[in-house]
Formats: structure tokens, C-alpha cells, sequence
């Protein structure tokens, strides 16, 4: 007998807060399945004010509200059963984050979760990354946010290290990301990947979903390292309103592309990796397999 449940991810990132509802069909005898039914995106980028000026401010914590309250409606009325909101850099590391957490609690209900890098890319990895990935291969995964840049090795299909950097794409619009950051990332890419040959990235994020929706190329065929480079020497040499119109992408992704398209060609570059893979994945995903393991787990 087939079930139905829905459930609610909510991922509030340094560029964007995103609600994920997903549809849980599961059937006796067979795997269960997850079914993207609704997302919603409002791009309030609270990295800006973070990462700044150290706090979030109070045009956008009236921005968040509304956005928790639209939500929680929109859970509300597609009948979500088990819902999880998770928090990642901004709000981590804003001055006033818990005081915005207790605030959104108090007004619509929600509890939010702040979590930190090894928790974001653990729930990350919950995703049907090894349905994606070949067993006997080797990946580096990125994922690329707002305000941090997530990285896991997988070999042989099982994770091999996994790391958080605060190198994140509106950080870098607002330069706070020092010399020193991309040193380490470089350091630790090079001495995690040595000794593994043949190598591949896999990529997610919104940034890289755009730009294997524009090339064309059919689902689980990945980019090469070259399409990626030429496309990043496209956007440099197109203007903020030229890449909004040429390109017709949103405001809010029309500069963030720019230093996320660079985070995967260094790491490309660091790792040797020749080409990236481009699943639809990310936290909001990884946030719906936690909600249903702790279901089988009957929490």
C-alpha cells in the first residue's frame, strides 16, 4: 500500500532562504521515494549585512519574519507533517542571530536550528549522492553557499574528509575573504587529493545549477573544465546589467555567479578534476533525508 507524507525543508543561507517541500512515497517492498513538490526562494542575502557589519539588521530581520510566516503557511496548507529549519554562516556568525531565532520562534512557531560547517556538510551528504556517484571513483564534492564553501572526498564510495571554509560568494562580493583563506583551501584541496588519479568534482549550489542549465547538456553528463573557464571568462567580461540581460539571470545571482563559478574552477584546478558533475542537489535536499532517518528511527 502506497503512503504519502510531506515534508518541509527550510535552508536559511548567507544569499538566500529557501523552503523546500518534498513528497514521501513510500511502498511496501520498495525504495522509498522523494518528489520535489514546491520551492520557494527570497533572495534576502543576510551574509551583506553579517559579514559587514557583524549583525543582521533590522530591515531584513522584518524581511525574515515575513518570509518564516509566508512559509509557515505554505506548510501549513500543503499539510507538512515533519518540517526542519536549518541555519548556516550568516546567521552563525551574526551578533544577534539567537535573539532573531527566539524572535521567529515567538511569531510563527518555527524553531530554528543553527548549524555549523561539519553539520551542514553531513546533512548535505545525506542526499542520494551515492546513487550519483560511480563506486569504484573518486569525487570531490563542493558546495558552494553564500557564506561558506563545503568540501567532502568520496573514494570507493565512502567519505574520505570532509571540510568547511568561510570562503562563500558574498563574502567575497564584500571582500572579507583574506589571502590567507584561499591558501588553506588550496593547501588542503592539494594534500587530500594527492596520490588519487582520474578525479572528478561534483558541484552544487545555485550558482552552478544555472550554469548547466544554460549549456544544454543533458542530465548526469557533466561540464568539462574548459566549458567552465570559457563560461567564467563570459561573465567576466560582461557588466552587472549585461549579464542580468544577456544571460537573463536574477539581480541576486547576477554577481554572486562571478566569485562561485571561481571557487569551482580553483578547486577544479587544486584537485586536478577535468570535469564537474552537477546533480540538483544541496542542504535543503540533505534536510529532508535527516527528517525521514529520524522517522525510521522514530524520533
Amino acid at each position: 500500500m502506497l503512503t504519502i507524507e510531506k515534508y518541509g525543508a527550510i535552508d536559511i543561507g548567507s544569499n538566500a532562504v529557501r523552503l523546500l517541500i518534498s513528497s514521501v512515497h513510500e511502498e511496501e517492498g520498495k525504495k522509498t521515494r522523494f518528489k520535489k513538490t514546491s520551492l520557494v526562494r527570497v533572495p534576502i542575502r543576510l551574509g551583506a549585512d553579517v559579514f559587514l557589519n557583524g549583525k543582521i539588521s533590522e530591515e531584513n530581520i522584518g524581511r525574515m519574519l515575513d518570509a518564516m510566516q509566508a512559509y509557515q503557511l505554505l506548510m501549513k496548507t500543503h499539510k507538512v507533517v515533519r518540517y526542519k529549519a536549518c541555519a548556516t554562516s550568516a546567521m552563525r556568525e551574526a551578533n544577534n542571530g539567537k535573539e532573531v531565532v527566539d524572535l521567529i520562534k515567538e511569531n510563527t512557531g518555527i524553531h530554528i536550528d543553527i548549524i555549523d560547517g561539519s553539520n551542514e556538510a553531513a546533512i548535505i551528504a545525506m542526499t542520494d549522492l551515492h546513487d550519483l556517484v560511480n563506486s569504484d571513483a573518486t569525487y570531490l564534492y563542493v558546495d558552494v553557499g553564500g557564506g561558506s564553501t563545503e568540501f567532502t572526498l568520496y573514494h570507493n564510495g565512502k567519505t574520505i574528509d570532509s571540510r568547511s571554509f568561510k570562503l562563500g560568494t558574498v563574502r567575497l562580493l564584500n571582500n572579507v575573504v583574506s589571502e590567507d583563506t584561499w591558501s588553506e583551501v588550496e593547501n588542503w584541496i592539494k594534500k587530500i587529493t594527492a596520490g588519487y588519479t582520474r578525479l572528478s568534482l561534483i558541484g552544487s549550489g545555485g550558482n552552478i545549477n544555472n550554469i548547466f542549465k544554460n549549456s544544454g547538456k543533458s542530465n548526469g553528463k557533466p561540464l568539462s573544465f574548459l566549458y567552465l573557464s570559457s563560461y567564467y571568462d563570459l561573465l567576466k567580461s560582461l557588466s552587472y546589467e549585461e549579464r542580468i540581460w544577456q544571460l537573463n539571470l536574477n539581480q541576486d545571482r547576477a554577481d554572486v555567479i562571478l566569485p562561485a563559478t571561481r571557487i569551482y574552477l580553483s578547486a577544479m584546478k587544486w584537485s586536478g578534476a577535468q570535469e564537474i558533475y552537477v546533480p540538483k542537489i544541496g542542504l535543503s535536499d540533505g534536510i529532508i533525508k535527516y527528517l525521514y532517518s529520524e522517522k525510521l528511527e522514530g524520533k
